[in-house]
């Protein structure tokens, strides 16, 4: 089941990466960017990483919490991710999906071909151009779903969801412009 804006976001504990403890109930009271990605070696994930890690001074300054999901065992996000990022917000792994089912996030062959058919375009040949400038390129993470879709959630202070995005193709995010927008409602 896709959630809606207004919808109490889902409560989960997990560990990051590195061992911490991650309770969204923490978060209450902050405006949290809960972002699900495919796997670690997803080139057009780590270029969203690593476009949030520019942004995350100025978004962080202004009072957003970022939580990146992967569907990757954490030796794979420990290879592809922060081996080659400095990534200054928690990264969860999450193999068994279990947040993945928890949020409603797609697997959807659909969405995939229909990701590769649009392979070609300038958009996705310019950000597959900006993956590849920092050290990404497009490959299959062994024993990854291939067909995961991304999902963005902004979950409110009060632990609603304000904006749900279920993207529709591979390399689809929340934009900026949508958190800048929500960032600006919580001043």
């Amino acid at each position: 089941m896709k959630l809606q804006p207004g919808m109490v976001a889902p409560h989960f504990e997990a560990e990051d990466i590195f061992g911490k403890h991650i309770d969204l109930r923490a978060y209450e009271g902050k405006l949290v960017l809960l972002s699900f990605l495919r796997n670690g070696g997803c080139a057009l994930c780590n270029l969203r990483i690593h476009q949030l890690i520019q942004r995350y001074p100025e978004l962080h300054a202004r009072g957003l919490e970022i939580l990146a999901i992967f569907e990757s065992p954490v030796a794979s996000i420990k290879q592809y991710v922060t081996s080659r990022q400095d990534v200054p917000f928690p990264l969860i792994a999450d193999p068994t999906a279990r947040l993945y089912n928890l949020y409603g996030v797609e697997v959807s062959e659909e969405k995939t071909q229909a990701s590769a058919a649009r392979v070609d375009t300038p958009e996705v040949q310019q950000m597959l151009q900006d993956a590849a400038a920092i050290g990404y390129e497009l490959m299959h993470e062994e024993g990854s779903n291939f067909q995961r879709i991304p999902a963005d959630f902004l979950i409110g202070p009060d632990r609603r969801i304000q904006v749900a995005f279920y993207s529709d193709l591979i390399g689809d995010h929340l934009s900026f412009v949508e958190i800048e927008n929500a960032l600006s409602v919580y001043k």
